[in-house]
This record gives C-alpha cells, structure tokens and sequence, in this order.
C-alpha cells in the first residue's frame, strides 16, 4: 500500500475534482450542510428543549452549538465514507480491472477523501472555540490532543468498514441499501447530539447501556466533543473498548478483503 501512495493521492484528488467540477461554491458545500444541520438540531435541542437538554449537557450548556457542531462534523466524515466506500469497488469496476494498484486503494481512497472534507471544516470549529474560549465558556489546553486521537482511531474503523463492505456489496448489492438504515440508526445511537451522560442516566437495562457501549463511535465521538469539554473524555474502560474494537474491524475488514477479492475480481 504505502509503494503506491501516489496512486491513492490520485484517485482521491479525482474524486474531489469530479465531486465539484459543476460546483459553483465547490468543496464550500461540506461545510454548508452540517452547519445547516447544526443550527436545526440547536433551534430543537437548544431552544424548544433548552431545559431537558442543558440538564445533562453541564460544562457545555453556555456552548452547545460548539458541542453539536464538533459531532455533526465528524459525523459527515463518517456517514460520507460509509456510504461511498460501500460502493467503491462497483462504481470504478473499470479502473480496478485495469490498474495494477492493490484494490484496497479504492476503498480507502473514499475514506480519504471524505477526511480531506473534515479537514476543510476544522479552521471552522476552531473559529468558533476560539470565539467562546474568548468569553471564558471554554477552555483551551491540552484537551487539544484529543482530537489527533479521535482522527486516528476514527481513520482505523472506517477504513475496516469500507474494505469489509466494498468487498461484501460486490457480491451482495442489498448491502448498499442496508448500510443507508444502518446509517441512520447509527446517527441516533451515537452521542453527537447529547451527551453519553444522558444514556447512562437513562432508566435502561444495563446490558442495554453495555450494548450501546460497545458501539466504537460512541467513544470516538466522546474523543471528539473532549477536545473542546475535557469532562467529555472517555473513561478507560470505554476508550479500551473503542481502540480495541476499531482495531479488530480493521483486521477483520482487511482479512475479508482479501479472501473475497478473487470473487469480487471474477463478479465486476
């Protein structure tokens, strides 16, 4: 993989270019949409719910546009990636029967790109930090480097999703349409929109609460909103749980790869 990391920069800087070549604002609409969706979950949750919400939310009540928008952020790299690297491998069915480059480069060049869509949006949230740390609603220190973390075991679990996927899809296609469900139930049974605090305060079963835990988004997520809220950062049970189980989808998604990959070759 690393021998044809020119060819992977390629392809995502295609993909980038055809995604925007008829854009009039181009790559300004990855920042348009979950800013959109940032201010419709706060007229919801901060405004017509403002007092269940800040109930729970503590330290982040005076910020939660910060808090939502630092989720929804992350949350488009990882719902962007899940649903292009689905289809990675049945869209480029040409380029992947002619290029001599490992076919994984194809799915994680979706994951890439959709990073590189992230990264255009951090000067954003920086701004916006920036702007309540000025009025002492948050605290900018050395919470900070959560966010490497976040990226890092973020990085690791979409690109052991899109390979396990990219590959199944080829062989099942329902599996295209299953992952839009997925999605979606992803959205809610991650805490981008409220706080973890507000599930384990929950009247809910425990294996119920443990279930929900095993879930690795939920601390990624948790890395992510520590950045700006250090209270938010995961315990060491939940961030053991949330590398150790990114880390076997990884194997896993890699593993599958190249199993299916003769199939995946004779079905495109």
């Amino acid at each position: 993989m690393w021998s044809h990391r020119n060819s992977l920069r390629i392809l995502v800087r295609r993909d980038l270019a055809v995604k925007y070549q008829q854009s009039v604002l181009g790559y300004v609409w990855s920042l348009i949409e979950p800013l959109g969706m940032g201010a419709i979950y706060w007229f919801v949750f901060g405004v017509l719910y403002s007092r269940d919400t800040t109930r729970h939310l503590g330290d982040a009540a005076d910020s939660y546009p910060l808090f939502l928008i630092t989720g929804i952020f992350a949350w488009m790299w990882t719902s962007s990636a899940l649903s292009e690297a689905t289809n990675a491998l049945t869209g480029q069915s040409r380029l992947i029967t002619t290029m001599n480059v490992p076919r994984q480069v194809f799915p994680i060049g979706r994951v890439t790109g959709r990073f590189a869509e992230y990264a255009a949006g951090l000067p954003i949230l920086v701004a916006v930090a920036v702007g309540y740390a000025a009025y002492g609603r948050v605290d900018l220190g050395w919470s900070l480097l959560a966010l490497p973390l976040a990226v890092a075991v973020q990085a690791v679990l979409l690109v052991g999703l899109a390979l396990l996927l990219s590959a199944v899809n080829v062989l099942m296609r329902d599996v295209e349409r299953f992952m839009r469900l997925v999605i979606r139930v992803l959205f809610y049974a991650t805490p981008i929109i409220y706080p973890l605090s507000l599930v384990r305060d929950a009247d809910l079963p425990g294996w119920l609460k443990i279930a929900y835990e095993l879930n690795p988004l939920v601390g990624i997520f948790q890395l992510h909103h520590a950045v700006w809220y250090p209270d938010e950062f995961p315990d060491a049970r939940l961030l053991a749980t949330t590398v150790g189980v990114s880390l076997l989808v990884l194997a896993v998604g890699w593993w599958s790869f190249r199993r299916l990959e003769p199939a995946v070759l004779k079905e495109l």
